[in-house]
């Protein structure tokens, strides 16, 4: 029992040690280690504020510039702020306010310069533009020919500044992972054949011209500004991506997908992942190497191009999506030679500057938005929501001491950013404000986002060492160039003493020096190693005196000055011709640069045209919508109008068969009455007329009765006819009777008439 106890044991304690060892390597999605240590220094998120002129000299101004850090909100006219109907002034401070008259250099040397030259020194940088739609924001991040904004001039400095040190194409190359390689000089060499071979057909001057817009109008050479403190130990090179967040999902507006005129597809999302590093990054974003300031732009405005901008009541061009460049800068030291990169992947620094210009606030009551207009309005301000709660939430943990999550993936834009907000580097932002009274509302919304952000603190940045390698590798080696080109110069060298190719292949024999580094003091390998590299540089050296020795004292010395007198005169006529194509691409230049203007105008007027053929398309379909619909109406107008006549001309009809029935009923019974009065006349007329005629006496009767003619006897009715009538409607009969029917009972009293 004893023994199943200790194995019993044992296994428990091998778990939890495999567990332990398991948990503490493995990666997980928070990052790990505490960073609430006391020590961590932290800056406040730097916010600026930049006030836009009025459109119009007679518009009411709603904001004031108190001072170069504090601004000051009046509430407009007819708007009361509290219940006593007093106007209610409100002032914000910020690291700095711009005012109207605040030129695009002065801006960037205060807010965008130190990201430079922290981007050089290997350290990251976020810099986004903020506020309501129409307040300048992509003005403050593009610019415009003559007045360059945030983004050329970042661009031109970074250039100017790592121009002499710039490694060659396809020397670094990134990976899949947010990362970067180092490859060697024959794999860049032949990716570098391989792309000048696919771009020597279908490039043409004109597609060249389109793909560099006009970016030295947008920088004077006055203007332009540099880095002093660039390692000249180090090689660069520059990446650059560009994308945009449209209802919350990423698109990379540099893909170059195949389009398909018969059945075009729409633009593919990208999804967000997470490095080794747990940085966050877009996977399958296309990285574009850049040399120059004009092709870095030009990588810019392809992108521009793609982006999604529309027409509403607020801007005639108004971002509809959230864009984020960002500039990569890849940097390797050089070896102990100072010749060539260090092929060393983990000496590798990769920095980065995201330029975001985030799409402005927006009422829908205001921009009368409808259909995908109301869609895209209601996911910006969602975003916008999402941002603000994240910065209220990280303030609460950090005055309060809460450890609250931070709701980073309820958008894209949050969660693409999370790692400058945990101390990746420095946050800095430029509130835009247009100070017309009817932003006032929305004004007061982005003061009191500002006035919170800049509560927020975020970790500053470590500096990080390059590698334990002398300076002054790559001066070393030039000077020793220069010393070597010399020499064979003075001691009568071969002629193409100063071609590259040779000394490079010059360079490349002798041996590199090994990494010199001592860790342990038990160390017996590394100092014989260096003792062989040395003994066998010194050997070439050696023989390479002997060849240039020998070379100085050759018995072709003559023919040798020879060639040189021939050299010296060809020389001479180069030099004219030189002169004479230098004059020939002065004038190219300027008629490159006059095409490029051209150009450039011709693109904002293609952009202009393809927003009126848009307004005009969408005027025409609403104004075919409004034609069918007076169409539909009009149609059911005529239906109604046909209706009503149908039943006006029933009712006529039916009235006035009633009315024809009603006259004839009428006629049929003034006739009876006519008749019937015709009869009791002629009855009347009989009875007056039998009763007047004179009755002869019978003879027979006198004699008989013994009475006298003329006795005057009374005439007596022994016989009387009564008449009767029905209704009028019914059928009329005349009573002959003789039982003494009464008259006034009937209907058609003749002797009440």
């Amino acid at each position: 029992m004893c023994l199943i106890h200790v194995a019993y044991i044992f296994v428990c304690l091998t778990l939890i040690l495999y567990f332990f060892i398991t948990y503490s390597k493995g990666k997980t999605p928070r990052r790990p280690g505490p960073k609430k240590a006391s020590n961590i220094e932290k800056d406040p998120v730097g916010v600026y504020c930049r006030i836009r002129p009025l459109g119009a000299e007679d518009e009411e101004c709603c904001v004031e510039m108190i001072s170069s850090s504090t601004i000051q909100l009046h509430a407009p006219d007819g708007l009361k702020a509290n219940r006593n109907g007093e106007y209610k002034e409100t002032q914000y401070s910020f690291k700095k306010v711009f005012g109207i008259n605040t030129t695009q250099m002065e801006l960037f040397e205060d807010v965008a310069k130190p990201l430079i030259e922290d981007l050089i020194h290997c350290k990251n940088g976020l810099l986004f533009t903020y506020g309501v739609t129409g307040s300048g924001k992509t003005f403050t991040m593009t610019g415009s020919p003559g007045e360059g904004g945030l983004l050329p001039r970042c661009l031109d400095m970074l250039f100017n500044s790592i121009d002499p040190v710039q490694a060659k194409r396809f020397v670094f190359k990134p990976d899949d992972k947010n990362g970067m390689e180092i490859q060697g000089q024959v794999d860049a060499l032949l990716e570098r054949q391989k792309r000048d071979s696919q771009q020597s057909v279908p490039r043409t001057p004109s597609s060249r011209l389109k793909a560099d817009p006009e970016c030295a109008d947008m920088i004077s050479s006055e203007e332009a500004c540099k880095s002093e403190n660039v390692d000249e130990d180090c090689c660069y090179s520059v990446f650059v991506s560009y994308i945009e967040v449209y209802n919350n999902y990423i698109y990379d507006l540099l893909e170059d997908a195949p389009f398909d005129p018969i059945r075009p597809k729409p633009p593919q999302s990208k999804i967000l992942r997470e490095d080794q590093n747990h940085n966050m990054y877009v996977a399958g974003c296309t990285e574009v190497e850049v040399k120059s300031t004009e092709e870095a732009f030009g990588v810019f405005w392809k992108g521009q191009k793609k982006r999604r901008i529309a027409n509403t009541q607020l801007n005639r061009e108004s971002s509809r999506s959230h864009s984020v460049f960002t500039v990569k800068l890849a940097q390797a030291p050089l070896d102990a030679d100072g010749d060539h990169i260090l092929q060393d992947k983990n000496q590798v620094n990769v920095s980065q500057l995201c330029l975001v210009d985030l799409a402005g606030s927006e009422r829908t009551s205001r921009t009368r938005a409808e259909g995908s207009r109301l869609r895209e309005a209601g996911n910006i301000n969602q975003s916008l929501m999402t941002l603000r709660t994240c910065m209220e939430v990280l303030r609460e943990n950090q005055m309060c001491g809460t450890n609250k999550m931070v709701p980073y993936r309820d958008s894209k834009v949050t969660h693409l950013f999370k790692n400058y907000f945990d101390g990746e580097g420095k946050v800095r932002m430029i509130v835009c404000v247009n100070p017309k009274a009817d932003d006032y509302d929305e004004t007061m919304l982005v003061m009191r986002f500002a006035e919170m952000t800049q509560e927020v603190e975020v970790a500053r940045p470590v500096d990080r060492t390059i590698c334990a390698l002398a300076a002054g590798r790559r001066h070393r080696n030039r000077a020793f160039r220069d010393e070597l080109s010399r020499r064979l110069e003075e001691q009568g060298g071969p002629s193409n003493a100063y071609d590259p190719a040779l000394l490079n292949q010059l360079m490349e024999s002798i041996p590199a020096m090994p990494r010199c580094e001592l860790v342990d003091p038990a160390d017996d390998q590394t100092l014989p190693r260096l003792i062989d590299v040395l003994e066998r540089r010194h050997r070439v050296r050696q023989m390479l005196a002997e060849q240039f020795n020998k070379t100085g004292t050759s018995p072709f010395s003559t023919q040798l000055n020879a060639k040189e007198m021939l050299l010296h005169d060809q020389r001479s006529k180069l030099s004219e011709k030189e002169k004479f194509i230098i004059n020939q691409r002065t004038e190219l230049e300027r008629l490159e640069k006059k095409s490029q203007t051209l150009e450039y105008k011709v693109d904002i007027l293609q952009k202009t045209t393809n927003m009126y053929e848009h307004d005009k398309r969408s005027l025409q379909h609403e104004l075919e919508t409004r034609e069918q619909r007076l169409q539909r109406e009009l149609s059911e107008r005529r239906r109604m109008e046909q209706q009503m006549h149908g039943m006006v001309t029933d009712t006529k009809l039916k009235w006035e068969k009633e009315c024809e029935r009603r006259v004839n009923a009428k006629q049929l019974e003034m006739q009876n009455k006519l008749w019937v009065k015709d009869e009791k006349l002629k009855q009347l007329k009989a009875i007056v007329t039998e009763s007047k005629k004179p009755e002869r006496p019978s003879r027979q009767r006198d004699h008989g009765t013994g009475q006298k003619r003329g006795g005057g006897q009374a005439v007596q009715f022994t016989d009387i006819e009564t008449l009767t009538q029905e209704c009028p409607t019914a059928r009329y009969s005349i009573c002959s009777s003789t039982t003494g029917c009464d008259i006034s009972m009937c209907p058609l009293n003749l002797y009440g008439n």
